[in-house]
């Protein structure tokens, strides 16, 4: 059974760089496990790691598609099989090193997708209802999945309901036979520091050129609805963009809106009895860790 290390937890706990460090000292490539560094041009606005970062190692799953086209955690779980296979095939570790809870546990966790075929008309109708409306919609079908869904992104709440409507709810995430042998390592903060480390890496970002990046990938035709699908900083970056918000406000609202992420992640991750949570500002243990489950000969089924 292949061994693949991941590294998960919230945003800004330095979830990439623990990860590099693991890929050179365990002789590891990494996968890219985050649903919109995918995308081509996004970097600064989601904390792309840089080149010069990556310190030599490769990643995988990043820069794949056009920021204007579709992207589905079914379409990343199909390439993330094929590049675990590719790194264990040269002998090497797989590492998974992101946010994104619903695409780790799809390919960690052997989850599967829903067979639902979407019915077009119903999608384009729903996608003139405002997000709220949506979620208020999907509360009367499946109020367990709407106390959990992103509320701001439209695209998957659409999903959801059309799901919910055929199914009668969104299935609960079941894992099914593990393909893996997985050690699962969450990096975590208490609230307070976290919250800090958002607002200092959001001005970080900002001081990099966050919002040139934005009209940059706007001028190039990258639509104010799709930047808003996107979410987060993309949404915040075109309502300053449109005028409607002041940097000020922009970075207030915007700081805000990823805290509330961020405890959107955990709530995700804390379901997850097997992972090792590590504090993000002491990862020293985590070296002995991973060097004892290697040397444990995993079981083949």
């Amino acid at each position: 059974m292949t061994k693949v290390l991941t590294i998960l937890g919230p945003t800004a706990t330095g979830k990439s760089d623990l990860a590099v460090e693991c890929a050179l000292k365990f002789d590891g490539e990494i996968i890219s496990a985050d649903s919109r560094q995918v995308y081509k041009g996004l970097d600064i606005g989601t904390g792309k790691i840089t080149p010069s970062e990556m310190r030599g190692v490769p990643h995988h799953l990043l820069d794949i598609v056009d920021p204007a086209e579709r992207f589905s955690a079914k379409q990343w779980k199909d390439m993330a099989l094929k590049v675990v296979r590719e790194i264990s095939a040269k002998g090497k570790l797989p590492i998974i090193c992101g946010g994104t809870g619903f695409y780790i546990s799809s390919l960690i966790d052997g989850m599967d997708f829903p067979e639902v075929i979407t019915d077009q008309d119903e999608q384009a109708s729903l996608e003139k209802i405002s997000p709220t409306e949506l979620v208020t919609i999907l509360e009367t079908i499946d109020p367990n999945r709407a106390k959990n869904i992103d509320r701001n992104n439209k695209r998957r709440i659409v999903r959801a309901i059309i799901i919910a409507r055929a199914l009668g709810k969104v299935p609960e995430i079941k894992p099914s036979e593990k393909i893996y042998d997985t050690l699962k390592i969450g990096l975590t903060l208490p609230p307070t520091e976290l919250r800090n480390r958002i607002y200092i890496r959001l001005k970080k970002r900002l001081e990099s050129g966050m919002i040139d990046e934005a009209r940059r990938l706007h001028e190039n035709g990258l639509s104010f609805e799709r930047m808003d699908e996107l979410g987060l900083e993309y949404r915040y970056l075109a309502k300053l963009l449109k005028g409607e918000l002041d940097e000020a406000g922009m970075i207030k609202e915007l700081s805000v809106k990823i805290g509330q992420y961020a405890k959107r992640q955990m709530t995700w991750f804390k379901r997850d009895k097997e992972i090792v949570w590590m504090d993000a500002n002491d990862v020293k243990p985590v070296f002995e860790i991973i060097e004892r489950w290697k040397k444990v000969k995993p079981v083949s089924l």
